[in-house]
């Protein structure tokens, strides 16, 4: 098929040579599988070729690759060089492409793919530790090779222990792509990114930009942002009082609500702060003197000492049961 022309995002120009592994990880909108369904396409119109393409789970061929697969055939009009039936696709060169879930097979049942050309493994961040052990060897013939396309999770995933590792396996070759790889990315895709990045930093690196998913659920409010505000001056204050322990600051915020926005317009914190030194502290955020303040209970003796040092409003917190978590799902 010598009129077939397909242009490569640079990014994935690696992965055109020859390799045992191929692997590309990254965020959404890189790209990455369109590329290796292109690939796909390639190969098969250029020369006899068996390829399964593999998820963790299958259960149904609506939601595999076939469906990529058949929308790069008519994109690139090449439906004279396949037939497209209900389970698999045939080339005109007399290769088979299949499509398996690998949570389905054993190490017995799986020898049946001994004499494939090639293994598409999707989504590559659900295989399990399984189901990598007993399809590398399995796609043993000469030349053949295995090619892997994620979007990382963990750092501890086994498709990152064994492609991110310190130790790559022989002949292997992986490329990171994210959005601004992808030359043309959609722009409903670029609305989306912008979206998320706009609001929760986390969720955009780890979605947008494939870092591994922060697991700690230690900050309580991820969807933030710092920048500049006018301070509403009828509007009703609130601050709480945190006390510093080992490397922890005390600290003083002010803040006040405005529909489903909170506003933080000061802060004052010190790590080691003394008790005595505490009140000039908590001067030095305006007005905070003159609203209520609500301080950590753990501390009543810092409490008392700021009541008879220019804080009468302050009041220690009432913790109920559950009072933490009941505190991070709001």
């Amino acid at each position: 098929m010598s009129t077939l022309r397909i242009k490569t995002p640079r990014v994935f120009a690696p992965l055109l040579q020859q390799a045992r592994y191929k692997g590309a990880h990254g965020g959404r909108g890189s790209g990455k599988s369109h590329f290796f369904g292109e690939l796909w396409l390639e190969e098969n119109v250029s020369e006899k070729l068996d390829f399964v393409c593999v998820r963790e789970t299958l259960k149904s061929l609506e939601f595999s690759v076939k469906k990529l697969l058949e929308s790069k055939i008519e994109a690139f009009n090449a439906g004279d060089y396949f037939e497209v039936q209900d389970r698999r696709i045939l080339s005109k060169k007399g290769g088979v492409t299949i499509f398996e879930g690998m949570q389905n097979h054993t190490a017995e049942s799986i020898k049946s793919l001994e004499g494939f050309d090639r293994s598409w493994f999707t989504e590559a961040q659900n295989a399990t530790d399984k189901s990598l052990t007993i399809l590398r060897p399995t796609i043993r013939k000469p030349g053949s090779q295995l090619w892997f396309d994620w979007n990382p999770d963990l750092a501890t995933d086994p498709i990152d222990k064994l492609l991110r590792g310190p130790v790559l396996p022989p002949d292997a070759i992986v490329v990171q792509a994210n959005y601004m790889d992808n030359p043309w990315l959609p722009d409903e895709l670029r609305a989306e990114m912008e979206f998320d990045r706009s609001r929760d930093m986390d969720k955009y690196e780890h979605v947008w930009l494939g870092k591994y998913r922060q697991s700690s659920q230690a900050r309580v409010f991820k969807n933030w942002t710092v920048e500049e505000f006018e301070v509403d001056a009828s509007a009703t204050f609130r601050q709480g009082a945190d006390w510093g322990f080992s490397i922890d600051p005390t600290v003083l915020i002010q803040c006040y609500i405005v529909g489903r926005k909170l506003y933080v317009p000061y802060e004052a914190y010190r790590v080691g702060c003394e008790i005595v030194d505490t009140p000039d502290l908590f001067m030095s955020v305006p007005d905070s003197e003159k609203w209520p303040i609500t301080a950590d209970s753990a501390r009543p003796e810092t409490i008392s000492h700021l009541q008879k040092h220019g804080f009468p409003k302050i009041r220690p917190a009432i913790k109920g049961a559950r009072s933490l978590e009941e505190g991070v799902e709001c």
